[in-house]
């Protein structure tokens, strides 16, 4: 799934439990501007930096997973327990082209392996 919004604040990385790294960020999706969401999202382990190069303010595209987890607690009930895990966060703003992969055939080159 993605969403495009802004992004609102970027928290610092923190370690839980024995070298398991957790950021968390909040994107700011205002496209209804009577009820802005601030939706919060997780990025994990090595994941945890790609928003080192956004800023608040800046508009991006989030690709991310939805994972859910059901807990009992002590009394014996069942918890449940639903996250947004972002996998990839790409500049959305109106200046971003997006970006074309390089074919395989530039023009000129003559030099064919066949």
């Amino acid at each position: 799934m993605d969403i495009t919004g802004k992004i609102h604040e970027i928290f610092p990385v923190q370690t839980v439990k024995n070298n398991f790294n957790k950021r968390d960020f909040i994107l700011l999706d205002d496209t209804n501007d009577q009820y802005p969401q601030y939706i919060k999202f997780e990025l994990v382990q090595d994941k945890c930096s790609i928003v080192d190069t956004f800023k608040p303010g800046d508009e991006v595209k989030v690709y991310f997973n939805i994972r859910g987890r059901e807990w009992v607690n002590p009394k014996g009930e069942k918890v449940y327990f639903n996250s947004l895990s972002a996998w990839k966060v790409e500049s959305a703003g109106s200046g971003s082209q997006p970006q074309s992969e390089p074919p395989d055939f530039m023009p000129g080159d003559d030099d064919m392996p066949f």
